[in-house]
């Protein structure tokens, strides 16, 4: 048998984008992967297909699994000769018991490795504006459990000597005894007015920061009703946060938002949120596969002399198209004398990237304005080949052969039901943690209703985002609701709809 090995990952403080390289690295190599809670659900879509995997649960008020149990599925996996990844929030070695799962590793004789990760410490304060030490107010700070009771009769917590010393004091793990804390810091010397922050799901969509002193962060606490997880920052750097605050200021801030493109398109409207604070979730409704009659393309290919015009109205159909025509042994010589129209600024971006020329893109990116710019540019008796999705509309082709054209409708490709991590999907909507649906066509309409198995009153309180208005008569016809439809039917315009209309 395989000697197994196991890494111990730090998976940062929630933010999944905070997650290190390595970390990255130690998921997707992973047999058998095992997370917590305070691991974001995101970061499982860097494991491996086949990956196992292992929720452990932990939070102050239950335990999926013991620590002792923990230890024991990761000896046990170990000794099966599995790659494993133990994936904990925050870093494996502080207050994460990392320490305690490499003794027993260590053991029982099975190699490991520890992966730091981004501490909750310094970097949930990061995001709520507050830096844990500042030139011109403290060069220290300590971080501290919270989880030990300060009222105990040993305690391993120097409490006269944090009370009384100037730097930054960070707790992580304290909530249920906050009270307890505030009136040990005081007892000691801590002057009852010193501010005091606390951060409840830091870097994540829920982030919220509240800002109190010493004398009075408890009862703020249960007038505002805030709960694990959360950490305590006490010290002077916390009246920084109004000039400071960044994260909680962006336009998407607090939204988490599903984003139905397929998933090799799906990256430039998801880091497009992020950029703007809110959180995407990628559940492709869509996956592009070869059209169900390829052959119509050959002959097209076979026969590109004939056509006076090509039209491509997606990026997903000049990428088809070009991948047949290289396989057919051609290039862009053989489209010598074709005028080539594109439906949008993606569509023409893609063939300019192919060294071509566009004889015409109209102003309003939909089959319909198309027709009003060709009409007097396609002449009786020219050729028109359409390269575009086997499910398209008919309106295009109906009205160029009205024109007298002579029209070769060819599908370029498909679109089929994506494969999409359906539970989560359900999940979310279901316990209400989405805040908006995008939709960049009728298929990701269509194909999303058969993910939550045609229950639409997932959709209650959820703002749906249309990139256009084919898309929005879809999704009307199919009985949703769209909250804003994109001016400009691009990404770009899908972006600002949502900036505009998500908190609207």
């Amino acid at each position: 048998m395989n000697q197994g090995f196991v890494y111990l990952v730090g998976a940062g403080p929630g933010d999944p984008k905070l997650l290190t390289i390595k970390g990255a690295e130690c998921i997707a190599k992973a047999d058998v992967l095992v997370y917590d809670r305070l691991a974001s659900r995101r970061l499982l879509k860097h494991a491996k297909d086949g990956c196992e995997l292992i929720y452990v649960g932990k939070s102050p008020e239950r335990h999926t699994l013991r620590q002792e149990e923990i230890n024991e599925v990761l000896v046990k996996k170990g000794k099966e000769g599995k790659v494993v990844t133990r994936l904990k929030g925050g870093d494996p070695f502080v207050f994460g018991r990392g320490g305690e799962e490499a003794e027993a590793l260590k053991e029982a004789g099975i190699p490991y490795e520890v992966v730091p990760g981004v501490t909750s410490a310094v970097a949930v304060p990061a995001y709520a504006g507050i830096p844990v030490t500042h030139r011109d107010l403290t060069s220290s700070f300590a971080v501290v459990t919270g989880h030990e009771d300060p009222s105990k009769n040993e305690t391993a917590i120097a409490w006269e000597h944090l009370a009384s010393a100037h730097g930054t004091l960070v707790f992580l793990m304290g909530m249920e005894n906050l009270s307890l804390i505030a009136e040990k810091l005081i007892q000691n010397g801590r002057n009852p007015e010193t501010p005091v922050g606390i951060i409840q799901w830091g870097t994540r969509p829920e982030q919220r920061t509240l800002v109190g002193e010493l004398h009075n962060i408890s009862a703020l606490v249960k007038e505002q009703g805030f709960s694990s997880p959360a950490i305590i920052i006490v010290g002077e750097v916390v009246s920084l946060r109004e000039s400071l605050q960044w994260f909680e200021s962006k336009p998407l801030f607090g939204q988490r938002i599903i984003v139905t493109r397929a998933r090799h398109q799906a990256s430039a409207l998801s880091q497009a949120i992020e950029d703007l604070g809110g959180e995407p979730w990628e559940f492709p409704a869509i996956e592009i596969v070869p059209p169900s009659a390829p052959e119509l393309l050959t002959k097209a290919i076979s026969n590109l002399k004939r056509f006076e015009w090509l039209v491509f109205t997606s990026v997903n159909g000049v990428t088809a198209f070009f991948n047949e025509l290289m396989k057919r042994g051609k290039d862009i010589r053989d489209l010598a004398g074709v005028e080539i129209v594109a439906i949008g600024p993606a569509t023409k971006e893609a063939l300019e990237q192919r060294s071509l020329r566009i004889a015409f893109m109209p102003d309003e990116y939909r089959a319909e304005k198309i027709i009003e710019g060709l009409a007097s540019r396609v002449l009786a008796g020219q050729s028109v080949l359409l390269a575009r999705a086997e499910e398209a509309r008919d309106v295009l082709p109906e009205a160029l052969k009205a024109l007298g054209a002579d029209v070769w409708d060819v599908p370029v490709y498909k679109t089929v039901l994506g494969e999409s991590n359906r539970e989560d999907l359900l999940e979310l909507l279901g316990d209400g943690k989405v805040s908006a649906v995008t939709f960049t066509s009728s298929s990701t309409v269509r194909n999303f209703i058969k993910l939550i198995e045609g229950n639409i009153s997932l959709l209650d309180g959820v703002k749906v985002f249309s990139i256009g208005p084919i898309t929005s008569q879809t999704a009307r016809e199919l009985g949703i609701e769209v909250h804003r439809e994109a001016k400009q039917y691009t990404i770009e315009g899908l972006t600002e709809a949502l900036v505009e209309g998500v908190k609207a």
